[in-house]
Order: structure tokens, then C-alpha cells, then sequence
């Protein structure tokens, strides 16, 4: 059975780590239960990507890291 998850009413906010132009950015949602919904600006009502938490703080920190 697939989920359908209504993502219209949140608040996203863009990624401290966008270029700032309003071409480039990564919008997050940071009050998702145990899960981080991404999204890109450029298309709001295109697709979601919905990762584990724990995936997600690692990836962040691997681009603190420079590794990402």
C-alpha cells in the first residue's frame, strides 16, 4: 500500500547552504516526525524526497565535513 503524504500546508525554508539566489535552492521542512522532506525551489509542486533523519544529519554533516 502506498502512503500519500499532504506536504501543501507546511512551512518549508530554504537550506543555509544554497547559492541564495532563487534558482539554486534546497527548501526543508524541519517539524516532520522522524523524517526530512526536501524539496527544490524551482518546482514546488514537483516531488518530495522524505529521508530518515539520521541519513539526513549524516549527509549534513558530510558537507560540513567537506566531504559532500
Amino acid at each position: 500500500m502506498k502512503t500519500v503524504l499532504d506536504l501543501t500546508a507546511i512551512v518549508w525554508r530554504k537550506s543555509s547552504y544554497s547559492d541564495g539566489g532563487a534558482d539554486n535552492c534546497v527548501e526543508v521542512f524541519d517539524g516532520f516526525p522522524g523524517a526530512m522532506p526536501v524539496r527544490d525551489s524551482k518546482n514546488p509542486t514537483g516531488g518530495v524526497l522524505l529521508f530518515p533523519v539520521a541519513a539526513w544529519s549524516a549527509f549534513v554533516d558530510g558537507v560540513k565535513d567537506g566531504l559532500g
